[in-house]
């Protein structure tokens, strides 16, 4: 058993405070996807399958190349396995299409997961691209974890990103400074992260009308010292 995947299995966060699609590495070549508070599949009856149209993808040496999901039913997740070795970004999206909370302004939500897996790579390679509109990126520096949030290729400012540090029950909300970076973390084992993006946009989705857009972008990324 590799240190990467003893990261997983025994050191997950417990606690984290509304459901997002996760991307969970189980191993170098296998993963799981949860819609959870969690990085653990959700247990408080939350089916995985309000995901069940995430698409999923592996980026490697340039190229990308679709994941196929596999619904776990008992354990209320999906799997997916994926090709080649070395870093290897998984980056998905999923279409939750337009609700509404309360009083609140009709939303069209979408998530795009992403998961590292193997070594963070370096910043040049731990990024999506143009395939997602929103993403965190993984950097190491001075030995330290960081997060930077990319909106359309560009650094993010002022947004806050809530981090799932390992081995600590609650999250932490941190904001970005003005080149979209996070401060410093530097406990190892697996990290959950997720940041929000609402734009002021209104329009018509699957037949119904929204007022704005609200994107979120998760990371799960293994970080050892």
């Amino acid at each position: 058993m590799t240190r990467f995947t003893i990261f997983f299995l025994f050191f997950l966060p417990v606690v984290a405070c509304a459901h997002f699609p996760f991307l969970v590495p189980d191993g170098p070549s296998k993963g799981k996807a949860v819609f959870s508070d969690t990085l653990k599949p959700d247990d408080k009856g939350v089916p995985v399958d309000k995901i069940a149209g995430t698409k999923l993808a592996v980026l490697a040496s340039g190229k990308a190349a679709d994941l196929t999901l596999t619904l776990d039913k008992a354990a209320n997740c999906y799997t997916f396995e994926v090709q080649g070795t070395g870093s290897r970004i998984v980056v998905g999206t999923t279409d939750y299409g337009v609700l509404q909370r309360g009083e609140g302004k009709p939303m069209w939500l979408r998530y795009y997961p992403k998961a590292i897996f193997g070594d963070i790579p370096a910043v040049e390679n731990a990024t999506a691209g143009p395939i997602v509109p929103l993403e965190l990126v993984p950097i190491v520096d001075g030995g330290k974890l960081k997060f930077k949030a990319l909106a359309a290729g560009k650094a993010l400012a002022k947004a806050e990103v809530t981090v799932m540090i390992p081995g600590e029950e609650k999250t932490k909300v941190v904001v970005t400074d003005e080149s979209g970076m996070t401060a410093a973390f530097d406990i190892a084992g697996p990290y959950g992260a997720y940041v929000r993006q609402v734009e002021a946009k209104s329009g018509e989705q699957g037949g119904k009308k929204y007022e704005e857009v609200r994107n979120y972008a998760t990371l799960v990324v293994a970080f050892g010292k």
